[in-house]
């Protein structure tokens, strides 16, 4: 069985929600690529679509969007998402997901590109850190 933390984030509030995915809500996400749309209802965001933006592995290797399939590879960066250079011209082998989402996943990173009714802050409820605020 496949188990994701999904993280919600919405742009307008300026919030990330994290949410345990399991069964049938997360293996609606294997198979999926960086980039596309995924219904959030599954997740408990009835009329919410989330648009899955990156993700993470079991060991922290992170997905890149321009790399196809669903394995890792070791490719040769030279800027960008997964290596910042220390030197000009500097470049490193890296070792990188591909942009298919697989069972290996462990963090899924997701972005609210439609809402539903009701707010995610009603649907999470407030953080102890904001109710011990007020």
């Amino acid at each position: 069985m496949v188990d994701f933390k999904v993280v919600v984030s919405d742009r307008k509030a300026g919030r990330a929600y994290n949410i345990e995915a399991s069964g049938a809500a997360a293996s609606g996400f294997v198979g999926k690529k960086i980039g596309d749309e995924v219904d959030g209802t599954p997740l408990g965001l009835a009329g919410y679509t989330l648009q899955i933006s990156g993700g993470s592995d079991k060991t922290g290797i992170a997905a890149r969007k321009d790399l196809p399939g669903a394995g890792r590879r070791r490719i040769l960066l030279s800027e960008g998402f997964g290596f910042h250079p220390e030197l000009d011209g500097e470049r490193r082998r890296k070792t990188i997901r591909g942009n298919e989402v697989t069972q290996d996943f462990v963090q899924i990173n997701t972005i609210v590109s439609a809402y539903g009714a009701q707010t995610l802050e009603e649907i999470f409820g407030k953080s102890e850190e904001e109710a011990a605020a007020e």
